[in-house]
């Protein structure tokens, strides 16, 4: 299996994946075939711990299809994951800036998502 076909969460895998450049170290969330920062190729695929600190949130209360409506208000979040990255997810509706989290994963109109909640490390 090449690395950008290692499964994660996108694919139905309980699992957050994320790539580090072997040429400059950079890292990077969304799966590219080439660096971000340097556009170098070499580039390692390796699962996240899934800890990370919350850096914004927001509450859903308009969602933009029919099967999301069903689940609002849902709490949307911005997390600067350990390994070096931000993503955003699913979160517990009581996280707030500046928490530590660590991901779990759900079901969100049919899909497999991440969803943080606070984490007691």
């Amino acid at each position: 299996m090449s690395e950008m076909a290692m499964p994660d969460w996108t694919g139905g895998e309980p699992k957050i994946v994320y790539q580090r450049c072997g040429g400059c170290g950079a890292v990077q969330y969304f799966r590219r075939d080439f660096c971000a920062g340097c556009g170098g190729e070499e580039l390692t695929t390796l699962v996240a711990s899934g800890e990370g600190v919350v850096c914004a949130e927001t509450l859903v209360h308009r969602a933009a299809t029919a099967e999301a409506r069903a689940h609002v208000p849902f709490k949307i979040v911005l997390v600067d994951c350990a390994e070096g990255f931000r993503m955003m997810a699913h979160g517990a509706a009581d996280l707030a800036i500046g928490d530590r989290v660590r991901a779990g994963f759900t079901q969100f109109t049919g899909q497999l998502v991440p969803f943080f909640e606070k984490s007691d490390r």
